[in-house]
């Protein structure tokens, strides 16, 4: 059973995981493989626990003890339960906690890009996208419209950071994903030899003379597929776009040139998807 703490010091350092520590700082605490991850809101919660990510503790309003958040404490063990009335909560961490839970979580050891793309068809590829909350978004429509993996390059926004986790409502958690490359530089070359070796085609999302259409019939029927999705305002870097197989427009109206990189990842997703 959860261990339940009454918050009576709010610089307590058990409580800077949840109010004191950045996302890098947590990212990296102490050593990289001994990093955390916060998630919030008991559904969101309740998907780390069913993927088999282990607890460290909870930051809880007192009432949701034994309201919303009762299965997922009788799921974790004995870790500690840090709660206090909603006002103590929002000035220890300085925001309004979504449905009154916060957990910290070990992080993941992340596998290899070739063991992660093993038996798949279709992957994401995730180019230097720097907004969590379209990095969660594109996650939900990855879990929801068939895509088998995601690939983030080294400057991407981490997809467990807080904000992604709760945008992605938890997917995050179901859909395989991990790193392509181990620093910046490993990024578009190697990183796209890499895939072309592992038999993808790889297709990127942008507008250009050579564009062919989302649809194209050669594109969709395509074995093995990477879609490669650029950061915002400035998309793929036209390095990326020269080396790959193809470059792929969603055709527009009213004037419109191009959609949010989240929207027309779930666009793309949708009409790419593997076809048996």
């Amino acid at each position: 059973m959860p261990t339940i703490i009454e918050i009576t010091d709010l610089q307590d350092p058990a409580l800077d995981v949840f109010a004191r520590l950045t996302e890098n700082q947590l990212r990296n605490r102490l050593e990289p493989e001994k990093g955390v991850f916060i998630a919030e809101s008991p559904k969101v919660i309740d998907r780390a626990l069913d993927a088999g990510y282990q607890p460290l503790s909870f930051l809880m309003e007192r009432r949701k003890i034994d309201g919303p958040a009762q299965e997922v404490l009788a799921r974790s063990g004995d870790v500690p339960v840090y709660t206090a009335d909603r006002e103590v909560l929002t000035a220890l961490t300085g925001y309004q906690l979504t449905r009154g839970v916060l957990a910290a979580f070990h992080r993941p050891v992340l596998p290899d890009v070739e063991t992660l793309c093993q038996g798949a068809r279709r992957v994401a590829v995730l180019e230097n996208i720097v907004d969590s909350t379209n990095v969660g978004a594109i996650f939900r429509s990855a879990a929801a419209l068939h895509i088998d993996a995601v690939l983030v390059t080294p400057s991407c926004c981490d997809p467990l950071c807080r904000r992604a986790v709760r945008v992605s409502m938890g997917t995050v958690f179901q859909v395989p994903w991990t790193q392509i490359g181990a620093v910046p530089a490993d990024w578009p070359e190697a990183g796209l030899a890499q895939l072309h070796n592992l038999g993808f085609k790889t297709a990127a999302l942008a507008l250009s003379d050579r564009s062919v259409s989302i649809d194209d019939p050669d594109l969709m029927a395509e074995d093995r597929l990477a879609l490669i999705l650029g950061t915002e305002g400035d998309g793929l870097s036209p390095a990326t776009i020269a080396r790959c197989d193809y470059t792929v427009k969603i055709p527009m109206s009213h004037g419109v040139d191009s959609l949010n990189v989240a929207a027309a990842s779930a666009v793309a997703f949708w009409q790419l998807r593997a076809r048996d």
